[in-house]
C-alpha cells in the first residue's frame, strides 16, 4: 500500500514539473521611478529626470524622439506602449496626462483628435492600473493656457491665435468676470462687440479643443476618486485673474473638492509639475514629509500676484509644498529646506531682459542678501525662489551672493521662467537635496546658474539683439539656419560668463550649448568631454 502511495505521489510530481512554468511579472527595482514628461524641453525632460539621478535612484524616460518636440506632437500610442512595458519594473510612475493623451502639452493645444480617441486613451488609465495594482501612480496635466495675444503664445497656438490671440482673450476675461461677479454695462457692450469680431469657426475649434481637454480633467479626477492615482494634480498654464485658464481651473477644482488636497489639487503652473510629483514619489516611498519654512523679502512679499500667475505667490507655494508631500511650518529651526522668496518690495514682476535688471541694487536687494546670509551662517538648508524677474535671474542679488560667497552655501536655487516655475522647481530640488551628496547639489546649483542667471538674465537678450549681425535666415522664435552661428556664440559667451562669475569646475571646459527646439526661449548644457582616442586605446589595448 504504502509503494502504491509512493508511485503515486511520485507521478503527480512529475506531471506537474513537466508542466509549462508561467513566465513571472519582473519585479520592481527598488529606487526605480518612470517619468513622462509632457514634451522634451531640457528643463521639461532632462534637467528634471537628472534631480532624481543625482540622489544615485533610478529613472526611466521615454526616447526624446517619441516625446514633443518643436517639429512634431508627440505620440500617444507609442507613448502609452512604453509605460505598459516598463512600468513592472517600476516603484512609482510619474506621467504627463498631455502626453499620453495628445502627445505633449504643445499636442494638447492643437491637436484634431476626435472624442472617441480622446476617451480611448482616458479608459486606458484606469485600465492600466488594473494591470499594476501595486505600483504608485502620480499623474500631472495642464488645464489649457490662455496667452495674452499671438506673440505671447509664442507660435504654440493654432494660427489664428496669431490675428485673434488679444481678442480671444479678452473675450474668455470677460467670460469668466460674467460668471463670477457679472459685468458692467461698457463691459458687456464690449464683450458682444468680441462675440461678432473673432471669427465664429476660430472660436469655436479653440473652445471645442477645450471641452475635449475639460472633460478628460474631469475622468481623471474620477479615476482619482476610485483609486487609480495616488495623486493627480492639474496645473494652470499661464493665466490671469481673469480668462478661461482660471475659469476653468474653478469648476475643475469644484468637481474634486471631496478628494481633499491630499489626493488631488488645480494649481498655478505647469513647467514644474513633473519634479514636484516626483519629489512626492519619493517622499512616499521613503516617508519622508519634508518641513519647509518659508519667508519672502519686505515689501509686498507674500501677496505679490506675479506675472504669468492668477493668485499670490504665497498660495502658490503653499500648494506646490502640498502637491511635493512637504509639510509648511512656521519657523526655520526644524525646517529640512528654508525657502528665501526675493520678490519686489513693490510686489510687481518684470520680465528679466528689463532695463531694471541691469545689475544695479534695487529697493531690497540688499535686504534680502541680508536675509540669505543670515540663514546660511545659521546653518539652516536654505533654497532660493528668484522671481524679482520673470525668465531670468535678479543680477543685483546674484552679484551680491557671488560677492559674499554663498552661490555653492544654498541647496537649491531658481529663476528660470515665471514664478511659479521658479518656486516650485527649487521646492522639489531643495526638498530632495537631504537625500544628495554635496557635489550632487552643487551640479544642479551650476546647471541653474548656467541657465537662469548666465543663459536667461544675460546672454539670450543679448544674442536676441544680435541676431541680424548673423548670417543666415531666421529668428528668435526660429532660428533655423542662424541657428550653429547662435550655438557657437552662446557657448562662447557662456564660458566666458562662467570664468568670470562661477568656480573653476572641471567640466566648464567641455561647456556646449543647443538649442533643440530651434528657438532662443530655452537651451540645452551639455559637459560631455571630446573622445581622445588615445586615451580610449591606452586604456583598451585589445581594441
Amino acid at each position: 500500500m504504502k509503494q502504491k502511495l509512493f508511485a503515486l505521489l511520485l507521478g503527480v510530481c512529475l506531471f506537474l514539473t513537466a508542466l509549462p512554468v508561467s513566465a513571472k511579472a519582473p519585479a520592481p527595482v527598488k529606487n526605480r521611478l518612470l517619468f513622462v514628461p509632457h514634451d522634451n524641453r531640457p528643463i521639461s525632460d532632462e534637467q528634471t529626470a537628472d534631480t532624481i539621478r543625482k540622489m544615485g535612484w533610478d529613472i526611466l524616460v521615454p526616447p526624446d524622439e517619441m516625446l514633443g518636440s518643436r517639429e512634431q506632437p508627440g505620440n500617444p500610442e507609442e507613448i502609452w506602449q512604453w509605460v505598459e512595458q516598463n512600468a513592472p519594473t517600476a516603484e512609482a510612475a510619474v506621467v504627463s496626462s498631455d502626453s499620453l493623451l495628445y502627445g505633449s502639452l504643445v499636442g494638447s493645444r492643437k491637436h484634431t483628435y476626435t472624442q472617441e480617441q480622446i476617451d480611448s486613451r482616458v479608459a486606458r488609465f484606469d485600465a492600466f492600473k488594473k494591470a499594476n495594482p501595486k505600483l504608485k501612480l502620480y499623474v500631472f496635466g495642464s488645464i489649457m493656457r490662455t496667452p495674452r495675444s499671438g506673440d505671447a503664445s509664442g507660435l504654440m497656438e493654432p494660427g489664428y491665435y496669431q490675428s485673434y490671440g488679444s481678442d480671444i482673450f479678452r473675450y474668455t476675461a470677460l467670460t469668466d468676470k460674467q460668471e463670477t461677479e457679472g459685468l458692467t454695462r461698457r463691459e458687456q457692450k464690449e464683450y458682444d462687440f468680441l462675440a461678432r469680431l473673432i471669427p465664429k469657426a476660430a472660436l469655436a475649434d479653440w473652445l471645442n479643443r477645450r471641452n475635449k481637454n475639460f472633460a478628460a480633467s474631469k475622468e481623471l479626477i474620477q479615476f482619482t476618486r476610485q483609486g487609480d492615482f495616488n495623486y493627480l494634480v492639474l496645473g494652470r498654464d499661464d493665466n490671469a485673474p481673469y480668462s478661461q485658464t482660471h475659469m476653468e481651473s474653478r469648476h475643475l477644482a469644484a468637481a474634486g473638492v471631496d478628494l481633499g488636497i491630499s489626493r488631488f489639487q488645480t494649481i498655478a503652473g505647469i513647467d514644474e509639475v513633473g519634479l514636484l510629483m516626483l519629489t512626492r514619489a519619493v517622499n512616499d516611498l521613503t516617508r519622508t514629509v519634508p518641513f519647509v519654512y518659508v519667508r519672502y523679502n519686505w515689501g509686498r512679499g507674500a501677496n505679490t500676484i506675479p506675472s504669468y500667475s492668477d493668485e499670490p505667490i504665497s498660495a502658490s507655494i503653499h500648494d506646490h509644498i502640498i502637491a511635493a508631500g512637504g509639510m509648511q511650518v512656521s519657523g526655520p529651526q526644524k525646517a529640512d529646506l528654508v525657502l528665501l522668496v526675493n520678490t519686489n518690495p513693490n510686489g510687481k514682476t518684470y520680465e528679466g531682459n528689463d532695463r531694471r535688471n541691469d545689475g544695479t541694487p534695487r529697493e531690497g536687494t540688499k535686504y534680502f542678501a541680508d536675509i540669505v546670509s543670515e540663514s546660511v551662517a545659521a546653518g539652516y538648508p536654505t533654497g532660493i525662489g528668484d522671481i524679482a524677474f520673470a525668465n531670468g535671474a535678479d543680477n543685483a542679488l546674484m552679484e551680491m551672493l557671488k560677492n559674499r560667497g554663498l552661490l555653492f552655501k544654498l541647496r537649491a536655487y531658481a529663476g528660470w521662467n515665471t514664478a511659479t516655475n521658479s518656486t516650485g522647481f527649487v521646492l522639489g530640488q531643495g526638498m530632495l537635496a537631504m537625500k544628495m551628496t554635496d557635489d550632487a547639489q552643487d551640479q544642479l546649483l551650476l546647471t541653474r546658474y548656467l541657465d537662469d542667471w548666465a543663459y536667461q538674465a544675460n546672454i539670450r537678450p543679448i544674442i536676441g539683439r544680435q541676431l541680424g549681425w548673423l548670417r543666415g535666415t531666421g529668428a528668435y522664435a526660429s532660428l533655423d539656419t542662424k541657428l550653429p552661428a547662435v550655438e557657437a556664440r552662446a557657448t562662447r559667451m557662456m564660458r566666458r560668463f562662467a570664468d568670470d562669475n562661477l568656480p573653476p569646475f572641471n567640466e566648464l571646459q567641455y561647456l556646449e550649448v543647443t538649442f533643440p527646439w530651434n528657438r532662443m526661449f530655452e537651451a540645452k548644457y551639455d559637459f560631455t568631454p571630446p573622445f581622445d582616442f588615445e586615451t580610449y586605446k591606452a586604456e583598451h589595448p585589445a581594441a
